[in-house]
């Protein structure tokens, strides 16, 4: 058995996984980012706009109990990892990526919406072999021991996918993608160069899209030819993990080469003590369509592929959506936040309809998030059969891919591409 997978059996069940969400556990490991948050966007970042990444393989483990053969960019100080390290920069800075590659073939990284992209000083371009045929999209790094340095100015402020520009249909299958979040200058907590697309600081969430048909990677593991006619993607993942390994905690010990979660953490929006939203970055990495929403809530679109959405006069051109339809290839940028619309209150406000059984709040097996009431805030008994996970009354809202195939690990529903956003009482969550 495979080591990652040694330590997934010896770790990991769905209510482990829940219970490290719900306590809150903050884990660091060596693959943590350089903030080593236990939630939320881990960036790598450089104060002299420098990265160094090696193209490699290794596996990762899917919640089935699955052990899939992937390549990826890791952090050449940390090793593999999927996806690769979410690179934070700020607009208009320099900057240089060094690409290493150990993989059996070239390899290359494309930064689609940087300007001025260079490699190894000349300028990124196709390459084609002697007989005029494209071997890449950009210079590539020979295999073994090869690499390449890329430099550009990063571009407008927004999210952007990095990933192979080298038969790119299955490199980036296997795995061969990132995330580049581009900052305002001197606006951090900013999605774009908008003051009114200021979020909450620690609130900042990527959401990396991705598929995985195991066929694919079994072949390349074993060196046979890949057989497209028959591609049929089986794991649907947020930022490499599918549910519920999505609700684990960044650094979790027991995904050692996935080391980013999946779970938006927020509180009710007040003026004076909570005013700014969310902000949410989707990027898609896989081939098709992925509409994504999270129940009970819209979010406000405020980026695509890294520009503003504003009109030639600076118009705000922002909207309201439900379901985020995130074509291949393709980036948004989203602000957030939860209201109490209905401010029900057990005494002066209550909820006019009978109250579900609590059977009919169980998501899996007897876990639930349910807390026997339905105020934000206020938890009551709960039968002695019951596991809970409601640490304090708190709101548990499933975001998920509306397509619904797209929500299974290998067709068993409540998997895949699907996380929770939780919704914490205003003065906090105290365990009850």
């Amino acid at each position: 058995m495979h080591p990652a997978l040694r330590a997934r059996a010896r770790s990991l069940t769905a209510a482990g996984a829940i219970g490290a969400l719900v306590s809150g556990v903050l884990l660091t490991t060596p693959h943590a980012a350089s903030a080593a948050m236990s939630e939320g966007l881990a960036c790598d970042t450089s104060s002299s706009g420098t990265f160094s990444l090696t193209a490699s393989d290794g596996y990762v483990s899917t919640p089935d109990g699955n052990s899939i053969y992937m390549w990826s960019y890791g952090a050449s100080s940390r090793g593999f990892q999927l996806p690769g390290p979410t690179l934070c920069v700020e607009s208009g800075r320099t900057v240089t990526v060094v690409l290493h590659n150990s993989l059996p073939e070239s390899t290359s990284i494309v930064f689609p919406g940087q300007r001025g992209v260079r490699a190894n000083g000349a300028p990124a371009q196709p390459q084609f072999d002697d007989g005029g045929s494209l071997t890449s999209l950009v210079q590539a790094a020979a295999p073994g021991d090869g690499s390449v340095t890329y430099t550009f100015t990063a571009g407008s402020p927004g999210t952007y996918l990095y990933e192979s520009g080298t038969d790119v249909s299955k490199q980036v299958q296997m795995g061969m993608y990132g995330a580049l979040v581009v900052r305002p200058a001197g606006h951090p907590d900013q999605v774009n160069d908008r003051a009114d697309s200021r979020f909450t600081a620690d609130k900042d969430y990527v959401f990396l899209l991705s598929e995985v048909d195991p066929d694919v990677h079994l072949a390349v593991e074993r060196n046979q030819p890949i057989d497209d006619s028959a591609y049929t993607a089986r794991y649907f993942m947020i930022n490499g993990r599918s549910m519920p390994d999505t609700l684990a905690p960044n650094g979790a010990s027991w995904l050692p080469n996935q080391p980013y979660g999946a779970v938006v953490h927020i509180k009710p929006y007040d003026a004076a003590t909570n005013p700014y939203p969310a902000a949410i970055r989707y990027l898609n990495a896989g081939t098709v369509n992925y509409p994504f929403h999270p129940h009970g809530s819209d979010e406000r679109v405020v980026d695509r592929d890294g520009h503003a959405l504003e009109g030639p006069n600076h118009e705000d051109l922002s909207f309201q959506k439900y379901d985020l339809d995130v074509g291949p290839g393709q980036t948004l940028d989203v602000l957030m936040d939860w209201r109490d619309v209905e401010h029900w209150n057990a005494l002066t406000n209550p909820v006019p309809t009978k109250l579900p059984a609590i059977t009919d709040q169980d998501l899996v097996g007897t876990d639930t998030w349910f807390s026997e009431s339905p105020y934000l805030g206020t938890k009551n008994a709960l039968p002695t059969s019951i596991t809970s996970n409601n640490q304090c009354g708190e709101y548990y809202h499933i975001a998920h891919s509306h397509a619904l195939e797209q929500a299974t690990n290998y067709g068993a529903t409540f998997g895949g591409m699907m996380t929770v956003f939780r919704i914490d009482p205003p003065n906090g969550c105290q365990a009850q």
